[in-house]
């Protein structure tokens, strides 16, 4: 009879720390350049950013660290300060 108590007890503390821990997993798999095309058109002509572009950049701040270490983005890192200054979207200091 004891065991039922400790065994609810601790199916609740799995479960709590499953749904504590899915939103940085799910946050994590968000991170997509692709996600930030309603920027392209910003990006290739320098024009100001649109309020969509705006909103990705916005959804997309916690993936800038993930994208300064991409190699492949190097050559739009300068334009996407820009647009991210533009949009009021800080970058943040990655280590």
């Amino acid at each position: 009879m004891m065991m039922k108590p400790t065994c609810v007890f601790l199916c609740s503390v799995t479960v709590l720390l499953l749904l504590v821990g899915a939103p940085m997993a799910v946050e994590s798999a968000t991170c997509n350049v692709s996600q930030l095309s309603p920027c392209a058109g910003t990006f290739s002509s320098g024009s100001k950013p649109s309020s969509q572009c705006c909103a990705v950049v916005r959804s997309q701040s916690s993936c800038f660290c993930q994208y300064l270490r991409d190699p492949n983005l190097a050559p739009y890192i300068s334009r996407g300060r820009q647009v991210a200054a533009s949009c009021g979207v800080p970058i943040p200091n990655c280590k």
